[in-house]
Parts: C-alpha cells; sequence; structure tokens
C-alpha cells in the first residue's frame, strides 16, 4: 500500500517520544479502507499506563491501547491527511 508523505509539528517533535509517533502512525496503517482525513488520538496517564484511545469520526472508529510507560503524556494530536500528505499536529498547535 502506498503511503503518503508524513510531517509532524514542532510540538509533537519536542514532546511526543519517537516510539510513541510510530505507535501512532502504526494504528493508523492498520485501519481499513476508507479511512476519514482526520485521526484523533488522546493519550493520557492511568497509573504507569500510556492510554491511548484513537478514534475517527467517518467511518466512526473507536480503539483504546494501554502500554506501559516510564513517562506517561497527556496530550491530545491530531493526525490530518489531505491525500498528499499526512501532519501529526497537537490539538494545542491546532
Amino acid at each position: 500500500m502506498f503511503k503518503n508523505k508524513r510531517y509532524l509539528s514542532r510540538g509533537v517533535n519536542d514532546t511526543i517520544p519517537i516510539e510513541l509517533q510510530l505507535f501512532l502512525w502504526a494504528c493508523i496503517d492498520q485501519l481499513p479502507e476508507p479511512r476519514d482525513y482526520l485521526q484523533i488520538f488522546n493519550m493520557e496517564q492511568i497509573g504507569c499506563m500510556q492510554s491511548i484511545i484513537h478514534r475517527s469520526e467517518e467511518p466512526e472508529y473507536r480503539k483504546v491501547y494501554l502500554l506501559p510507560s516510564e513517562k506517561p503524556i497527556t496530550e491530545k494530536i491530531y493526525v490530518i491527511d489531505d491525500l498528499d500528505h499526512s501532519t501529526m499536529i497537537l490539538a494545542t498547535e491546532y
């Protein structure tokens, strides 16, 4: 499957560890077609775990991941796909 170019905002680059960035891209890659142009990831700490809620509206999708983490992050991340490229951005930067 062809992947479009992928970009990160400065906030994502500075805030989200590369391992989590790659995990979020992999979550999107495993989605069946058609995919919503907007993927939303809500990240929060639950005990010593990183909770990630991945959702989209059209088609409706929701999946929850719990990952062990030494430094869980609380952030909301958008991944916006315009067919030519995808951009991962913090909700606070949007």
